[in-house]
């Protein structure tokens, strides 16, 4: 068996492990890498022939995890992409979404160089398009969560809750003859992204519990290396930032994921009206095309919500009587010159592309304003240098100085910490034989991968670089 690292190695994006096993390969998620320093590698060929590949397994739709599909068959492959239903239905969004992006962002940055009379040394071009995405929507295959589904011979996977996003899942994959050599069949796990428990819409993650043998595990440290403030102290802090920039009539910024985020920020915001901790009066917008088609999507998948909200969604949507819906550019822009106090919900949650950057670049001079992250912001990203400090930013090819307030609130995160990722970890009835640390920056992998040893000393764990091939 051989495995590479393609992505989400010594870093939290652009996740891609490929397995080849005798006479059958998989790759376990084709995701884009969204830190700045590492953006090239979305260029770059990840694997030699495409078209030699039999099979990918999506763990979830976020953009790190789906987003090179497209280019992926573009560049030849034709083999089938499995999933659960509402994780395909979200890529399909995703990846339209990515490519219209990337042609818009194209045109922008044409129009710039042509207004300041300069010519790149490369042309402006785009990783795929949305015809790109059309011939990979056809190649989806949907798998419903714990069943037990042969996708070739002497190859068998399950997909299990993980309690990240709307259809995320944790996988099992298990090689027998003739796949492999050995008379015992070859079991392997990929955490994919794991959630946090007790958190709005979305079940619990699972834990592990089957008494098998596993050979190799593959487990993702984005907070490996910290301790996640308590999720219920959430909307303590959301509804604080929401009346102080109410009371000063600013507006509240909020760069969210389009998938997942968008819609437990909204939950929350209805719960927090609904209990009179924030006024009922104040605009809400969410401008997002992607977002309110990804809200759609939510309300077709409920077989995937937790038992609470199932019970108090009704009541809940009617308290949102403000929200407004965007999914135009001209409605997007006229926020821009609004009066009053408002929340802007928009994408990209890490600020590096989308109609937030329009946002940020009109709000965040304004000392009346807050800017509110939400969520994990990757080194380099917009995102991460703002809520280092630094000021001025650059947005859109111009300076910005950084007067609106900054906050990041914690707790509100869909990544296991270290706690919850040992937790889920020592659920597994039998040590694999070798844990790979990957999806986090050098420090938590590493720390992660410490807390491991110490946990199950006579193992194999490792974390490992970029483009690093594992033989065995």
């Amino acid at each position: 068996m051989e495995i590479k690292f393609c992505g989400a190695a010594g870093s939290v994006t652009g996740s891609k492990h490929y397995v080849s096993c005798d006479s059958f390969q998989f790759l376990v998620d084709c995701g884009m890498v969204q830190e700045r320093a590492n953006a090239g590698r979305n260029w770059e060929p990840f694997l030699d022939d495409p078209s030699a590949l039999d099979a990918v397994l999506l763990t979830h739709a976020h953009l790190d995890h789906c987003g090179l599909l497209p280019k992926l068959v573009a560049d030849g492959f034709n083999g089938k992409i499995y999933g659960t239903h509402a994780t395909l239905d979200l890529t399909q969004l995703i990846l339209l979404d990515s490519a219209h992006i990337q042609e818009e962002d194209a045109a922008y940055k044409r129009k710039r160089h042509a207004r300041e009379n300069r010519t790149p040394a490369r042309p402006v071009a785009t990783l795929y398009t949305e015809a790109d995405v059309e011939r990979t929507v056809k190649l989806f295959q949907p798998i419903p969560y714990s069943k037990a589904t042969r996708i070739a011979p002497g190859v068998d996977v399950v997909f299990r809750e993980a309690g990240h996003i709307l259809g995320s899942a944790f996988i099992e994959v298990t090689l027998s003859k003739p796949q492999i050599q050995e008379d015992a069949p070859r079991r392997l796990i990929f955490s994919g992204d794991l959630g946090r428990a007790n958190r709005p819409i979305l079940r619990d993650p699972e834990f592990y519990t089957e008494p098998n043998d596993v050979f190799n595990l593959f487990i993702e440290s984005t907070y490996g290396d910290r301790i996640s403030a308590p999720i219920d102290t959430v909307d303590d802090q959301l509804a604080e930032v929401i009346n102080r920039a109410y009371e000063r009539n600013g507006k509240i910024i909020m760069p969210v994921f389009a998938v997942e985020r968008a819609q437990e920020v909204l939950y929350r915001l209805a719960s927090l009206i609904a209990n009179g901790r924030i006024p009922d009066q104040i605009p809400i917008f969410l401008d997002s095309p992607m977002a309110v088609e990804a809200t759609m999507i939510f309300s077709r998948h409920k077989e995937c919500f937790d038992e609470q909200t199932l019970e108090s969604l009704e009541k809940l949507r009617s308290s949102l009587t403000n929200l407004k819906l965007l999914k135009t550019r001209e409605e997007s822009q006229k926020l821009n010159k609004m009066s009053g106090s408002a929340i802007i919900m928009a994408s990209a949650g890490m600020c590096n592309a989308g109609r937030i950057k329009h946002h940020l670049a009109n709000h965040i001079e304004s000392p009346r304003n807050i800017v509110v992250f939400l969520g994990y912001q990757a080194e380099g990203t917009l995102g991460r240098i703002i809520l280092s400090g630094a000021s001025p930013v650059r947005i859109l090819g111009e300076s910005h100085p950084v007067r609106a307030e900054i906050v990041q609130i914690r707790g509100i995160s869909g990544h296991a910490d270290q706690a919850e990722l040992l937790a889920w970890y020592s659920a597994i009835p039998r040590r694999p034989a070798t844990t790979f640390v990957v999806h986090g920056e050098q420090s938590a992998a590493e720390t992660l991968a410490e807390k491991i040893r110490e946990i199950a000393p006579e193992t194999v764990v490792h974390a490992p670089s970029y483009g690093e091939i594992y033989k065995e």
